[in-house]
């Protein structure tokens, strides 16, 4: 039977983005605490598609993604780009994967309970691999004391924080989790304007010796409508910003 996928196209037209996507799909993510978590992740796959072929064999996608069992390390991550760009023949390979991340946290200082964090990781192949990792954060209003013989108010959502980081050394998603929170501590949220809670995080993102390149977008939810603020910061450039001054 002829592979019409893999047949010659004339027409030298190149195809930015073909896969699959949306893809449910059990996987294992690393846990400081406890070494993996077993979770549940939407997972989109596609490649960038030389003008010469006609098409790609979607249902490699997943084949290429069961041979590693759900595993969702830095280092698969590599390899499941490397193995695509290989076998599809691409240009460019990507990868991204959504997935609910559980931590067990103690807010209350009595209570233990367990918080839920959305993870995305976005990874590409090219020439050089670039890597992503995603963290939102819910930012809560704190309990407040409505006086003797009532029961407290509980803890509101006021807004979240998203936090997408580049790194030159691996970082736990925990670790991850406890800057954005432990600046998020800092500031007196109930009083506190998206813009000052988007500096205190940008700020201690921006003196981690191990993170790279961030960006931080911090909403705060109204009624019918949100407010934010974002902040980036590159430390490739700013070094070489430094480097060239230096040689002036």
């Amino acid at each position: 039977m002829k592979d019409i996928q893999n047949l010659r196209d004339d027409r030298r037209i190149n195809i930015r983005k073909v896969g699959v996507k949306t893809i449910s799909y059990p996987i294992t993510v690393l846990d400081r605490a406890k070494r993996v978590q077993q979770t549940v992740a939407t997972v989109n796959m596609y490649v960038n598609l030389p003008h010469r072929f006609k098409g790609t064999h979607m249902s490699r996608f997943v084949e290429i993604l069961n041979r590693f069992h759900g595993r969702c390390s830095f280092d698969d991550f590599h390899t499941i780009l490397q193995e695509m760009k290989e076998r599809l023949e691409a240009e460019a390979a990507h990868l991204e994967i959504e997935f609910p991340y559980f931590l067990q946290t103690d807010h209350s200082g009595s209570d233990i309970g367990v918080d839920r964090y959305l993870c995305r990781m976005h990874g590409a192949l090219e020439q050089d691999d670039d890597l992503v990792l995603e963290i939102e954060v819910p930012i809560h209003l704190p309990g407040v004391n409505t006086g003797s013989g009532e029961l407290p108010r509980s803890m509101g959502l006021w807004g979240r924080a998203s936090v997408a980081v580049r790194f030159y050394h691996f970082i736990w998603i925990e670790e991850l989790i406890e800057l954005i929170e432990g600046s998020l501590a800092e500031c007196v949220v109930t009083a506190g304007s998206v813009e000052s809670v988007c500096r205190s995080v940008g700020r201690v993102l921006a003196d981690h010796s191990d993170i790279r390149w961030f960006q931080v977008v911090v909403e705060n939810l109204a009624h019918g409508f949100s407010i934010f603020a974002t902040v980036s910061g590159d430390k490739c450039s700013a070094i070489a910003e430094d480097s060239e001054a230096s040689a002036c």
